[in-house]
This record gives C-alpha cells, structure tokens and sequence, in this order.
C-alpha cells in the first residue's frame, strides 16, 4: 500500500472553486437578497471530506471516501423563510441561486400565517479552527487498517468468539457563512471516533460486546489514546462470559447506569423533548413533538435534586462545539434542568422569541450545504455530584449495573420509554457481581429521573459524541455529545425482553 492515505481514490480540490473566492461568492448572494428586498438572507459555503475504514472476521470490509460541496442560501421575505441550493460555484449560478431562494421566500409569504421575527444576534467576524495533534487525513490507509486487523485477530483469539468489527471514521468541514447583517465566519472543522466489538456464540444464544472511541473535535491522537489493541481481550472476554450469562428475574431494580449508557438516556429523554420547535409542536418528525411544553417551564419537575443537565456549545472538543451556529449565533452555556426543574430549551433566532427570549441560544445546524438549519439538541449533560462508584455501589442491596449504549424505544412525546445497553452485572449487598445479559429497562421519563438518588463526581465524567441524531423532512442526521457521570436510580422496572 501507498504511504499516501487512500492512495487509489481521486485527489485534488475537493471544490470548483478556491477557498479565496468564498467570500466574494457569498457577497454577490447576499447582494441579490437585498436587492429582492429581504429583510434578512445568509449563506453557508461548505465542503466536506470524510474518509472511513471498516473490518469484519479479520479482513477490510470497506474504505469509503467522499467529498462533496455545495452552498445553501436563505432569504426572508415578509417574516417567510425562502431557501436553494446549489453545487455549482460559479457567479452566473450564485446569482441564480440566491435569486431562487427570493422567489421561494416570496410565494411563501403568500401561505404565511405568523411572519417570523428573527431574535437579535450581534454582528460576528470570526475563524473557527478545530485543535488537533495529528491530522487523521495523513495517517496512511495501511495503518488504520493494521490497526482494525490486529484487533480483530486478538479478539478471535478468544475461544467463543464468532464475528468480530471495527470501524474508523474522520470527517474534515470547510465552511464560510455569511449575513446580510454583516456576520462572516470561517470554519475549519475536524471530528474523529471509531470502535470495534465482539460476538459470541452459546448453543443458540449469541451475545456481543462493543468498545466505543466516541465521536469528538479532536485529532488521530484521539483514537491512539484508545489503545484498541490493548482493550481487545477483555472486551473479546466479557463477550463470551456474557452470551454464558443468566437473564435477571423481571420485577423493580435499583439501576447504576454508566456514562456511555446515559448519553443515549439523556438524548432521547431530554435532549429531543426540549429542543423548542418539537415542544411548540413545529417538528413532528422522527417521533417529534414533546411534553415538556412551554407552560411548565420554570415549574415542572421533571427530576430530583440530584439532576442538573447544563446545555453547553463552548464545550472544547464537543460536536456541537462549533464556535457559531447556522444562524450564525455563538455558542453558549445554559441549564435545561436545574435541581430538577425544566429551566431551558434549545432553541434557534426563529422560536426562541416563543419563549420571551431575546437571544436564541445557537443550536440551528444544518447536516449538509443542501440542508435547511433546524433547531438541534446541544451539548447537553449531566453534571457531577459528590458520589463516587463504590458509593453508590454500596447503597444497593438487589440491582443491575448498565454499561454501554444498546437499543431503546420511545414515544411521539420522549415520556415512555425503554432502554437497553451493552453489558450488564447484578449488584448484591453494595458489590458488582455476575454478569448479566438481556437487560431491558422500561417508565415514564419524569418519573425514571425523579428516582435518581446519587451522581458520581467528576472524576468520573466522559463525553460520548453523536453523529447520527435523526430529525427533520427530508430527514438529517445531527451531531453533539452528551456527557455523564455513573448515577443511580432506584426501583426501575426492568422487564423480560424475550416475553
């Protein structure tokens, strides 16, 4: 192999027009949006380059790579949204583009009940540049796949072991928004994460075992730190040691759930019910709308005093760390549940006015440059508290400890719902025990998180990042990361997922 990264795919500009003429580009649109006597237009020029690796049993199942590049332009005629797209870099299409995006915003106030009235945003010059040690798109395609073979070979080398995965994944975003109010920003955004797993067999049983680099604004240096070859035989061991295990009887459980397990827990039943447009009853999409209405913020009580979940897009290394959102608002920290009680919404400049708010909290992001920006949840985790694992360990006399992310289900309005993961271990009189497997735990979301009694502290807080958060028509896929501490919970049901 090449010691050129992907030395057999096409190489070269990645768009039909250099970088130096973005800016340019974006004033001709902007000038055509004024002229058609908008109120507001933007534009976002992006390209992106993503390179990924996948393994199956020993060998390279798939090397992908893609670029793609495009614009986006929106324009705000008489409080109605207009909004096209292009490939096409050159004046003659821009003009054209933005021209479209006029007519769209203008047929659109014909239909147009209740205007949109954009929340205040201050004017923002700006670069925004991805921190990293080791540029993953100069890592040659031989030493990742090396890496992802020499794991898989080390988990078959535990006896019981059937299939074995990994997977790496780099994407690199260039991108330049510009306003009518005389915002422009620079973007140069970098993301890695990978994994691999395991799967056993047991007579007809097989159960398997994952081990997650989440998804992070970081270098290659990130999925060195991993050390994959390193957790391989025990991640290849708790495998087989699980597709061996007992399935607990059904009935109520005190639960400790780990960090990993609480970043898809606390997406789904929190992240998604209060992003403003679902809980307005704008987005019904993907399970949309959400009972965490507007009235009860403020009021309701959606955990106990132990849950604060803090809203944060400055997070360093965060996926929706982005230094600005596609309304071109900059990121910001806030609390959605605060000792228990809703506190705040993500929100974007269209909705946040719903709410009395002046300013929109910079969570509207679009997944691509032919992509509307919507309302997506933030970086949103639970904070610390004063436990630690053994601690929390010791106060459960009959429970189950969750580690890992696995399948879930939840309603239209995120409040029932039920959870797997991806390893499991009973808890008897305080101490981690056997392990388990078959593990489903089902409820009510204000009632699961009124029920939590104790966080770990920060030492024991991770980061576990998304990348494929479905919402919107036609759909999108949404990035963040949502952070946690181990908690407990007590007398959770826990069901028999076989019945």
């Amino acid at each position: 192999m090449s010691s050129r990264p992907f030395a057999n795919l096409p190489a070269g500009a990645m768009g039909p027009a250099p970088k130096d003429q973005w800016p340019e580009l974006a004033q001709l649109a902007l000038s055509r949006i004024k002229a058609g006597g908008c109120a507001y237009g933007d534009i976002r020029l992006l390209e992106t380059h993503n390179q990924s690796v996948r393994a199956e049993d020993r060998r390279i199942a798939n090397v992908g790579e893609r670029f793609d590049s495009g614009f986006g332009i929106r324009a705000l005629y008489n409080g109605a949204w207009g909004f096209a797209a292009s490939a096409d870099f050159t004046p003659d299409e821009v003009e054209r583009t933005a021209e479209r995006a006029v007519e769209i915003a203008r047929a659109s106030h014909m239909l147009m009940q209740t205007p949109v009235k954009l929340a205040d945003e201050p004017v923002h010059r700006d670069r925004v540049k991805t921190p990293f040690k080791v540029d993953p798109f100069t890592v040659s395609l031989e030493e990742r796949c090396n890496l992802l073979r020499n794991t898989c070979e080390i988990l078959h080398q535990e006896k019981g072991i059937i299939r074995s995965n990994g997977f790496l994944w780099t994407q690199r975003d260039l991108k330049h928004f510009a306003s009518t109010e005389g915002t422009v920003l620079d973007f140069d955004l970098l993301a890695v994460g990978g994994s691999f797993g395991a799967t056993a067999k047991n007579d007809d049983d097989f159960q398997s075992r994952e081990f997650s680099v989440p998804f992070i604004r970081s270098g290659y240096e990130h999925i060195t730190a991993a050390d994959f070859v390193a957790q391989a035989p025990r991640v290849a061991a708790q495998a087989v040691e699980k597709v061996t295990a007992k399935q607990p009887t059904p009935g109520k459980y005190d639960l400790v759930l780990d960090p990993a397990h609480l970043s898809l827990t606390i997406h789904e039943s929190c992240g998604h019910p209060t992003e403003l447009d679902r809980a307005l009853g704008y987005e019904a999409n993907f399970a949309g709308t959400s009972f965490l209405t507007p009235d009860k913020l403020g009021s309701f009580r959606y955990g106990s005093k132990h849950v604060n979940l803090i809203a944060d897009n400055t997070r360093a290394g965060a996926m929706a760390s982005t230094g600005y959102d596609d309304d071109g608002v900059a990121g910001q920290r806030w609390p959605i549940i605060e000792e228990g009680i809703l506190r705040g919404y993500s929100t974007n400049r269209e909705v946040a006015g719903a709410i009395g708010e002046k300013r929109s909290r910079g969570s509207c992001r679009a997944d691509s440059w032919s992509s509307v920006p919507i309302v997506r949840i933030a970086n949103v985790g639970l904070e610390p508290g004063s436990e630690t694992l053994d601690s929390l360990l010791a106060g459960i006399k009959d429970g189950i400890y969750i580690e890992g992310l696995g399948s879930f289900s939840i309603d239209q309005k995120r409040y029932n719902f039920q959870f797997g993961g991806d390893a499991f271990w009973e808890i008897k009189d305080g101490k981690r025990g056997a392990m388990l497997k078959n593990v489903i735990y089902n409820g009510i979301t204000p009632e699961f998180w009124n029920s939590c009694d104790g966080v770990a502290d920060r030492s024991h807080w991770r980061e576990h990042g998304f990348v494929s958060c479905g919402k919107g028509q036609p759909g999108q896929s949404g990035w963040m990361t949502h952070a946690a501490a181990d908690a407990r919970f007590r007398q959770v049901n826990v069901i028999n997922p076989k019945a």
